[in-house]
């Protein structure tokens, strides 16, 4: 049975379309709520990023899987990872969380954990996607499910992230500024590293329901990049709007993306002989990277576009380390899933122990050029198997020979066919890339 509804992070949408929509998320609800009411009586989790439709989605979530006869403990609003933490330490059966990660605020989703923080299973999924053909039907009055809210909630995850890093561990005389994408981690960050010792400048920390990831956040790091250099802070760190990715901006001003953080993570934990194995990239993850990491003796290996896929590789071989260019960073021996706050941390543990500045440790990485061209096409997936395109490839790929790479697939979360190229000079790559990205829109029409 293929899915119907689950993409690669969850279930997302445009808000009040099909599925992200009240009447559909109530019958979510109840099959997620049947589901794991199966084994008895279940206590599920639901935390949410800061979108006006939170509180809509929320509701009728509550209610579908109080109407199965589960209970359900209400968190507010709480980065992702803290949903995670919380669904394991609270011993909950599953975890919910609203969030349209770093889409605008007009989308948003259903992301799910099971009781132990992990991304669920796909047999899950299906028996939820199956439990959706059935009829809804609401058990008996003395069996419904009851509804309470968590109210130390963040408390709980703040004192988590700070014991990821060693006792005594100090961010005194550290300046950093912190963008919070008006997004879930806007009252959490700010504390954990002001308790941490470090001077911090907060901006993008005033959610109103609509700007969430709006030019701001590591989606658009410009402000931060501004406000770094204006304060003359050591450096900048940017989440998303559900707190699962992070990037950093040196004091130079310059933006350090996924890959070279995971590079300065994994540099620095081989040193100290912690890294556990190797590092797992996916298909997007910058050829430097690779190279870099073969110059330490460090294994590298690349999944599918999703931290889904990087999960289930780092567990089918028993690494802890991996991650996307786009700031999703998992630290599987610290906690299940991607997690901005705690990889910032881990970046800054290694500038601690090494007394080196961020630009320093990642000067052992070359990146090489690499553009991707975000292309709007009805049906991405159509597109992407075009023959036209897959011609079009073909003739650039033998164009690069094994000086570059392209990759052309369609988005897991968005209606867009996502065209990457990768080479030695800036400017045969952007022309590769803008030339393919016009021959998909042409294939699309």
């Amino acid at each position: 049975m293929s899915r119907k509804f689950f993409g690669t992070d969850g279930i997302r949408g445009r808000v009040g379309e099909h599925p992200v929509n009240p009447e559909f998320c109530l019958r979510l609800g109840w099959a997620v709520g049947t589901v794991f009411a199966k084994k008895g009586q279940a206590h599920i989790i639901i935390g949410k990023d800061t979108r006006i439709s939170g509180y809509m989605l929320e509701s009728v979530l509550e209610s579908g899987i109080s109407a199965a006869g589960a209970n359900v403990s209400l968190i507010g609003p709480m980065p992702t990872p803290a949903i995670a933490y919380l669904t394991r330490t609270l011993h909950a059966d599953a975890g919910v969380v609203i969030s349209a990660s770093h889409n605008p605020y007009y989308d948003n989703g259903i992301k799910f954990f099971d009781g132990a923080g992990n991304k669920l299973p796909d047999e899950v999924e299906l028996e939820i996607e199956r439990q959706l053909e059935q009829d809804m039907v609401c058990v008996s009055s003395d069996q419904l499910g009851k509804a309470s809210r968590v109210p130390d909630a963040a408390g709980r995850y703040i004192e988590f992230c700070k014991a990821t890093v060693p006792r005594g561990f100090s961010l005194r005389g550290m300046r950093i500024v912190l963008d919070c994408a008006h997004g879930a981690t806007y009252h959490v960050a700010p504390r954990v590293f002001e308790e941490l010792g470090a001077q911090v400048t907060v901006i993008g920390a005033e959610p109103d329901g609509t700007n969430i990831n709006a030019n701001c956040g590591s989606t658009h790091p410009q402000m931060l990049q501004q406000k770094v250099l204006a304060e003359q802070a050591h450096m900048g760190i940017a989440f998303d709007g559900d707190g699962d990715r992070v990037l950093m901006v040196n004091d130079q001003g310059q933006v350090l993306d996924g890959d070279e953080l995971i590079y300065v993570i994994a540099a620095h934990r081989r040193q100290q002989g912690k890294l556990n194995g190797g590092v797992v990239g996916t298909v997007m993850s910058n050829l430097g990277l690779e190279k870099a990491l073969n110059e330490l003796q460090i294994p590298f290996t690349r999944a599918q576009v999703g931290d889904r896929y990087v999960t289930e590789l780092l567990h089918k071989n028993n690494w802890s380390l991996g991650g996307e260019a786009s700031g999703h960073i998992l630290c599987l021996d610290l906690t299940s899933t991607g997690d901005a706050i705690v990889a910032a941390l881990q970046v800054l543990l290694a500038i601690e122990d090494q007394q080196k500045s961020i630009s320093q440790l990642v000067n052992g990485m070359d990146k090489l050029p690499q553009v991707m061209i975000n292309v709007e096409v009805p049906d991405p997936g159509e597109t992407a198997k075009s023959a036209a395109l897959a011609d079009a490839v073909s003739k650039q790929e033998a164009v690069l020979a094994d000086q570059g790479r392209i990759l052309v697939r369609p988005s897991g979360t968005e209606p867009l066919l996502r065209v990457m190229v990768e080479g030695e000079d800036h400017q045969q790559v952007q022309a590769i890339a803008t030339q393919l990205a016009s021959v998909a829109e042409g294939a699309s029409l």
